[in-house]
């Protein structure tokens, strides 16, 4: 697959989809991601750390990611196992569709933090790998969300809010697992070809789906997770190039993922700390949670999860670098955020209200002109003839800038004043107004 993996090709028939990513997503910088499903319900998964950093055994046995809690829960042995057991007695997972009843989902009122945190597109998951549609998915017969547990169409209500504030919208959808239509064992190591399903039936029920997504909703951007099935790949008749085609037709300046395959994609991905070497010159995005989950976990607290600054920082780090930042929020089983995830979102959006300017439709400055470092922590942007650094380190803190003089107007300098010092570029630290990494404007030569 394309998904993490260096130089893929593609295909011929798919070929006719490459070009050029459209500006808007490279300018966007920020989305918000959405895991919500029955797995919301038990909302459990050990957080043992970030994806990339953990051997892969290890990881699926003791899975962070809450959204697996339905495979975690079938590796003999998993403390994932033993919690469902003691606590639900081992009941099938379909029992958490109905118990999940989204009773305090506001769709406007969730929209209103995402757009406050400056994100310019949202994606919700449409259907995870437990196979559970949140919208009225066809042949998925009542294991839905309209007609089962919340008993409403979660994916017209979140399009419909997002389009209401101007965000655009995009679609999630697991293309390559689903454990209640393939009836796969356990992944316990890595999700190989015989793990996934291939074969027509699940090509074509995956086919009616995606068209009826983008048929329904119009999605801006098409965020494809896994894989694909293999059956649907060759072109003709029910295919993933008549999907693109569909897709393109309904937005010409839509935007897909590298997670359908070896197929066609218009960004790299990364998760984490994996998938780090997709993270080039051309158009990517690295996705994560606020946690070590995407979906709500009980377990998690501020220990292993991003503070304000924190998820600041992260953003800064990946634009700085060229990319796109989607931060994931997992909903309750009611349908709220999280105080802390909810302190966190508040938090990115305080920050980037007073500096977003320097950061959305920002490019990476030049290695030339000036260069990162983690101690002192500085990033830079650059928006049209201005460079800008970002510094964290406490007010009145004096930080050399590995910075290229001749290159830059210090006179002109905005944000706290730079001065040379025995050759080097040293800016002291002004108060802050909001948290975070204080901002220099430095006009460019």
């Amino acid at each position: 697959m394309a998904m993490f993996k260096n130089a893929p090709q593609r295909p011929e028939q798919y070929r006719q989809f490459e070009r050029e990513t459209p500006a808007w997503f490279q300018d966007a910088k920020l989305g918000i991601f959405v895991h919500w499903g029955p797995y919301s319900v038990p909302a459990w998964g050990e957080p043992i750390g970030a994806l990339g950093t953990i051997d892969e055994e290890e990881w699926f046995k003791h899975n962070p990611y809450a959204e697996w809690y339905y495979n975690t829960i079938r590796i003999e042995g998993s403390p994932a196992r033993r919690h469902h057991e003691e606590t639900y007695g081992g009941a099938d997972y379909d029992a958490f569709l109905d118990q999940w009843k989204a009773e305090n989902f506001d769709a406007d009122a969730f929209m209103d933090l995402v757009a406050a945190t400056g994100a310019r597109y949202f994606v919700p998951t449409t259907k995870h790998h437990d196979g559970v549609a949140l919208w009225d998915a066809p042949g998925t017969g009542d294991r839905n969300t309209v007609r089962r547990g919340p008993e409403r169409d979660l994916i017209g209500a979140f399009r419909d809010a997002a389009e209401r504030r101007g965000v655009r919208f995009g679609v999630y959808y697991s293309g390559g697992l689903d454990w209640h239509f393939s009836q796969t064992p356990p992944i316990v190591r890595h999700i190989d070809d015989e793990l996934r399903p291939r074969d027509r039936a699940y090509a074509d029920y995956a086919f009616d789906h995606v068209a009826d997504l983008i048929e329904k909703y119009r999605p801006e951007l098409l965020w494809g997770d896994i894989e694909y099935p293999d059956a649907g790949k060759a072109e003709g008749g029910k295919s993933l190039v008549e999907l693109f085609r569909r897709f393109y037709a309904a937005r010409p300046e839509g935007v897909a993922n590298d997670r359908w395959g070896e197929t066609h994609w218009d960004f790299r991905t990364s998760e984490y700390e994996q998938g780090r070497d997709s993270e080039g010159d051309d158009a990517w995005e690295n996705c994560r949670g606020v946690g070590f989950s995407f979906g709500h976990n009980r377990l998690e607290d501020e220990s292993n999860s991003l503070s304000g600054e924190g998820a600041v920082r992260h953003f800064l780090d990946v634009v700085s670098r060229g990319g796109n930042l989607l931060l994931n929020v997992g909903l309750t089983a009611s349908g709220e955020v999280t105080p802390l995830q909810r302190r966190t979102l508040e938090e990115l959006g305080a920050w980037n209200r007073a500096h977003g300017d320097a950061v959305f439709g920002s490019r990476p400055l030049d290695a030339d002109l000036a260069r990162p470092s983690d101690e002192p922590w500085v990033r830079w942007t650059r928006t049209g003839r201005t460079a800008h650094a970002f510094v964290d380190a406490p007010a009145g803190t004096r930080v050399t800038l590995d910075a290229n003089a001749d290159h830059l107007d210090l006179a002109a300098a905005t944000g706290a004043p730079i001065e040379t010092a025995d050759g080097t570029l040293v800016v002291t630290l002004p108060e802050r107004a909001v948290a975070g990494p204080a901002r220099v404007d430095v006009p460019l030569r």
